[in-house]
C-alpha cells in the first residue's frame, strides 16, 4: 500500500510546518490571530464537505494537520471547538442551522463545543443522563456535562440529552442561555476545559439538530479519536528527536550518554513505539469512512496502542533527561504532559481494549 502524499498533501504539510514554527518561535501568537490564520489558510473548512462550504478533506488530510499541531503543541481548540462540534452539526443540522451555525464556524468568525460526556456515563457516549423535555414552546434541559474541551472560548454548545422516548438528540445551546452554569479550568497539559451545569434552560424548537444522533455521535467520535491519534504521533516524534539530541549533547565520564548501549537501546525502543503509533494513526485516519462496526473496530485499536505508546515515549524521554525532565524550563516536560493526557481524552486504552476484545470475541 502506498503512504506517501499526494503532492496537494506535501503541500498542505510544508504550510503547516511553517505555520507551526512561527507559532512555536518568539512571544506566543494570539489565540484569536492563530485562528484567522487557519480560517485564512483554509484549515477550519479542510475537514468539511464542499457541499457545505468546506474543502472535502479526509481522514489523512486531517491527521496532517493535527500531527503538525502535535509537534508544535498549538493550543489552538481545532479539536474541541471546530473538529467535533462541527461534524455533528454537518451530520445533524439542516438547512437554515448550517446557515447560522456552521458557515461562521468554518469562517472563523464563531466557535463551538460538543458537550457529551458524562460523570456516570464515563466515556460511554450512549449512557447519558442529561435530559430533554418537550414543552409547548420548545425544549428545556436537565443535567451535568462534564470536561467539554475548548467550551470557554465557544459562542454555544452542542449538547447531547435523552429525550422521554429513550432516543438520543443533539441541542445547539447558546453560551449564554439562562439556567447554564460554566466551571473552567486548565487540565494538566494546559488547555481549558470546563464543567458545564443545565438547569432548567429552556431552549426553541428549532434548537434541537436532526433526528436520533445516536450514529453520527459515534462517527464523530471516531473521527476525533483518529484526530487525537495523529495529534499525539506529533508529540511524541519533537520529544524523540528533543531526547536523542540532549543524549548526544550530555556528557558523562567524558563520553556523550548517546555512546553507552543501554541508553542507544532504549532511544531505539521509543522509535520504535513512535513508528508502530504512527501506523496505528494512519490505520484510523483512512478507516473513517468505512462501515461503522469496521470503522469502530479499527480506531478503537489505533487509540488503544496510541495510548500505551504515547505514555512509554513520555515517560522515557522523562527518565532520559534526568530530575531536569520534570522541570518547567525542559520543553519535553510540557510535550510528556500531553503524551500523558492523550489517554483520557475520548477513552483511555482500557477502554478501547475492551471494545477490541468484545469485538474479536463476537467475531
Amino acid at each position: 500500500m502506498d503512504f506517501s502524499y499526494s503532492d496537494e498533501q506535501r503541500m498542505l504539510a510544508d504550510t503547516l510546518e511553517r505555520l507551526v514554527a512561527d507559532a512555536s518561535a518568539g512571544s506566543p501568537t494570539a489565540p484569536a490571530s492563530l485562528w484567522r490564520t487557519f480560517a485564512e489558510l483554509g484549515l477550519l473548512q479542510l475537514p468539511f464537505a464542499e457541499e457545505l462550504g468546506g474543502l472535502d478533506g479526509d481522514g489523512i488530510d486531517v491527521m496532517i494537520v493535527m500531527q503538525a499541531l502535535g509537534r508544535g503543541l498549538i493550543r489552538a481548540p481545532y479539536l474541541g471547538g471546530l473538529l467535533l462540534p462541527g461534524t455533528l452539526l454537518a451530520r445533524l443540522a439542516n438547512s437554515a442551522q448550517r446557515e447560522r451555525w456552521l458557515s461562521p464556524l468554518l469562517a472563523g468568525e464563531s466557535r463551538l463545543a460538543l458537550a457529551w460526556q458524562e460523570t456516570a456515563s464515563r466515556y460511554d457516549a450512549q449512557a447519558i443522563a442529561t435530559r430533554a423535555r418537550r414543552q409547548a414552546d420548545g425544549w428545556v434541559l436537565d443535567g451535568t456535562k462534564q470536561v467539554v474541551l475548548a467550551a470557554a472560548s465557544a459562542d454555544a454548545l452542542v449538547v447531547t440529552a435523552r429525550l422521554d422516548d429513550g432516543s438520543l438528540a443533539a441541542f445547539l445551546v447558546p453560551s449564554d442561555s439562562t439556567g447554564l452554569v460554566r466551571r473552567d479550568y486548565a487540565t494538566l497539559d494546559d488547555q481549558t476545559a470546563s464543567d458545564v451545569q443545565l438547569d432548567g434552560v429552556a431552549l426553541p424548537h428549532d434548537a434541537r439538530l436532526g433526528g436520533d444522533a445516536s450514529d453520527a455521535l459515534e462517527a464523530t467520535l471516531a473521527q476525533g479519536r483518529a484526530a487525537l491519534c495523529a495529534e499525539a504521533v506529533g508529540a511524541m516524534q519533537v520529544a524523540c528527536e528533543q531526547t536523542l539530541a540532549y543524549l548526544k549533547e550530555r556528557q558523562q565520564f567524558g563520553a556523550p550518554l548517546a555512546s553507552f548501549q543501554v541508553l542507544q537501546h532504549r532511544m531505539v525502543d521509543m522509535h520504535l513505539s513512535l513508528e508502530q503509533a504512527r501506523s496505528m494513526a494512519i490505520l484510523a485516519a483512512a478507516s473513517l469512512e468505512r462501515p461503522a462496526e469496521q470503522r469502530d473496530y479499527r480506531v478503537s485499536a489505533a487509540k488503544a496502542y496510541c495510548g500505551e505508546a504515547a505514555r512509554f515515549v513520555a515517560e522515557q524521554a522523562i527518565q532520559l533527561h534526568g530530575a531536569m525532565g520534570m522541570t518547567e524550563e525542559c520543553q519535553v516536560s510540557h510535550y510528556a504532559r500531553r503524551l500523558i493526557m492523550f489517554d483520557h481524552h475520548l477513552g483511555d486504552v482500557d477502554h478501547h481494549l475492551e471494545i477490541v476484545s468484545e469485538r474479536l470475541t463476537a467475531a
